[in-house]
């Protein structure tokens, strides 16, 4: 086996290729990285419009990771959809079974941008056993209303950042759209505003900043730095064009980024 470094994503399928396992190996290539792909799900849409989602077997999505740890050496996994909590929480199984310290970064989709419901949120008592074998979660503000309808937000995500760190994604924000807030080490919270205010929407954005996020993981950066560069990176996405379809640019990442021998990113 060669040097590469190999990092996962379990998600659905996108015949668009603008969100799922294709958005997150355009984002993983973008970042010199190999990325390897389980799929949970082929689902029937476009960038506007989403119609069906067939669910992978859970066997079958176990025999895929099977396949590649017995292959591959994974440190990082990006997870999207998936069926159900208790699929999900058999994935996590899997994954700390093959590797104890697997970092995972997991995007808790429940709803996609057009309407399309995964799953309801039936299962709360599973909640915590799931967050406390993820790295970090990125759920944005709709999502995170949808995990604990009880709580308040800040109330969820103190809950949440008990068991593992958090990631607010704020493109649905009421107000002070698109700032972010990472929550780590215990609540300490650090807020994260836009870089710029001329970006336009994309099919795929949350995969996109999640799958970076795991990339600069990969890549051996600090969860603070890692975080606020896949800010950018997505912002830079949001950017590329004025359509829904976004391009990941591999040469101005590596243009415009760089890892020093302190495997911190200079700009």
């Amino acid at each position: 086996m060669n040097a590469q470094t190999y990092i996962l994503t379990i998600a659905g399928h996108d015949p668009s290729a603008g969100a799922g396992l294709t958005a997150d190996i355009k984002t993983f290539e973008a970042h010199d990285l190999y990325g390897v792909s389980v799929s949970t799900a082929i689902t029937v849409q476009n960038d506007v419009d989403f119609k069906q989602c067939v669910w992978t077997d859970i066997d079958v999505i176990i025999a895929q990771i099977d396949i590649l740890f017995d292959r591959f050496d994974i440190t990082i996994v990006k997870i999207g959809i998936v069926e159900s909590w208790n699929t999900l929480l058999r994935i996590l199984n899997r994954l700390h079974e093959w590797n104890p310290s697997i970092k995972v970064v997991l995007d808790p989709i429940i709803k996609a941008s057009a309407g399309f419901d995964f799953h309801e949120n039936e299962n709360q008592s599973l909640l915590d056993s799931i967050w406390e074998q993820c790295f970090i979660i990125t759920p944005n503000y709709e999502e995170i209303q949808s995990l604990y309808p009880q709580l308040s937000i800040d109330q969820t995500v103190e809950h949440i950042a008990s068991f593992t760190n958090v990631y607010l994604k704020g493109g649905h924000r009421a107000n002070k759209k698109g700032w972010d807030a990472l929550y780590h080490s215990k609540i300490v919270k650090i807020n994260m505003a836009p870089h710029t205010d001329s970006v336009f929407e994309k099919h795929g954005s949350g995969c996109v900043l999640s799958a970076a996020l795991a990339s600069y993981l990969a890549l051996n950066i600090e969860l603070e730095d890692a975080a606020k560069h896949a800010k950018r990176y997505t912002e830079q996405f949001l950017n590329s064009n004025e359509g829904l379809l976004g391009k990941h640019t591999y040469n101005t990442f590596k243009q415009t980024q760089s890892i020093n021998s302190n495997n911190q990113i200079t700009q």
